[in-house]
């Protein structure tokens, strides 16, 4: 199901056609560096990923991560989407490309209309990212479609300090 549509890009639902891909992205060396290790080996573990993440996200809150394709073709090329974590109070925006399409401009191009979508459809006026402070690649793109550096943090059972961006609408606590 379509979610929105830019230039060069249609984000939609995932689904569990989508395995194969959702395997491969998860998998990828950037993946595992910056987000980490989800465990997911096979096309039955990527169908389990995707039914209790993204699918069922979609039926609890109506939104969730979106997969990303090319308009000209199709091709599913990373995702891009809204979650909205129990450790967070805010809804958090994430994205996450195949190395093959890193560096076009697809990433940013997928946020900025994420965030939008996040703000017109979905009425909400504040948005966050969480983010490790060695990837620069995703925090350039977050600060280009507007979010600003908050704290270090850490998120429940984790290690790791990661870095907290925040977005607000114009219209926030009117």
């Amino acid at each position: 199901m379509k979610v929105l549509e830019t230039q060069r890009l249609i984000v939609r639902r995932f689904s569990l056609e989508d395995a194969a891909f959702a395997l491969e992205l998860v998998n990828d060396p950037a993946w595992l560096q910056y987000i980490g290790d989800r465990k997911v080996r096979t096309l039955a573990d990527a169908r389990a990923y995707l039914r209790k993440g993204a699918l069922d996200m979609y039926d609890r809150v109506g939104f969730g991560m979106f997969v990303v394709t090319l308009k000209s073709s199709g091709e599913p090329i990373g995702t891009c989407g809204l979650i909205k974590r129990d450790s967070l109070d805010d809804v958090d925006i994430g994205f996450a490309f195949l190395p093959g399409f890193r560096g076009q401009g697809f990433a940013l191009e997928s946020a900025a209309a994420v965030l939008d979508y996040g703000r017109r459809s979905l009425g909400l006026t504040r948005i966050v990212a969480i983010v490790s402070p060695a990837n620069r690649r995703s925090i350039a793109i977050l600060e280009k479609i507007g979010l600003k550096y908050e704290r270090m943090m850490k998120l429940p059972g984790e290690d790791e300090e990661i870095s907290l961006y925040g977005y607000e609408t114009a219209d926030a606590g009117s």
